[in-house]
């Protein structure tokens, strides 16, 4: 079995690198989902940690269909330095689920949206977890990467200034945009 990180490009286990998945910078989050097809949600995910400016990294590791892989990741995510995983899946989106059973690390989960039951079944299979493997779970869809991506940036921004300052700059820039967005002055409709 191959050893993390040496997934050759383009063998179908590593996502389309971004600036921060690197060897450059130690990654601190790790990206994980279930297929490729998973990277039309989670690229947001990503996008949102680049950015911020916090290292990463992403790869495709499916709890059905490479289980031991999943297994070696989860149990190996922190000796490699990772804080935060976030796993996203759909259908029956076992990943987040098996993942937060094999570490101690905080998982947030992406519940992929799917053609079946539009996400749903992802939602439901990843958010009723048994007590005692804690999964966080977000929104289906985009707005769920982006915000898991949001989320892993506050946990790490506890013990990290520069990056708490970056989160808070992220957010004042949003409330500054919605601002400017909206009509000055709003007519209530009788």
């Amino acid at each position: 079995m191959a050893e993390l990180g040496t997934f050759p490009p383009n063998n179908g286990n590593l996502v389309p690198e971004s600036p921060r998945d690197s060897a450059s910078a130690k990654p601190l989050v790790g990206v994980i989902m279930g297929s490729r097809s998973d990277w039309e949600t989670m690229q947001h995910a990503v996008q949102t940690l680049v950015d911020l400016g916090v290292p990463h990294e992403a790869r495709v590791v499916s709890a059905h269909r490479t289980p031991d892989l999943l297994f070696d990741y989860a149990e190996a995510a922190v000796g490699r330095g990772l804080k935060v995983i976030i796993a996203g899946a759909g259908g029956a989106a076992h990943l987040p689920g098996m993942c937060a059973a094999k570490t101690r690390l905080p998982v947030l989960g992406v519940p992929v949206q799917s053609k079946a039951l539009n996400g749903q079944d992802s939602l439901l299979s990843i958010v009723q977890m048994p007590a005692g493997i804690p999964v966080g779970t977000l929104a289906i869809g985009r707005a769920g990467a982006t915000n898991a991506a949001l989320l892993a940036a506050a946990i790490l921004a506890n013990e990290d200034a520069a990056l708490a300052e970056r989160l808070d700059a992220f957010r004042a820039a949003q409330t500054r945009k919605v601002l400017e967005d909206a009509p000055l002055e709003l007519t209530p409709v009788l």
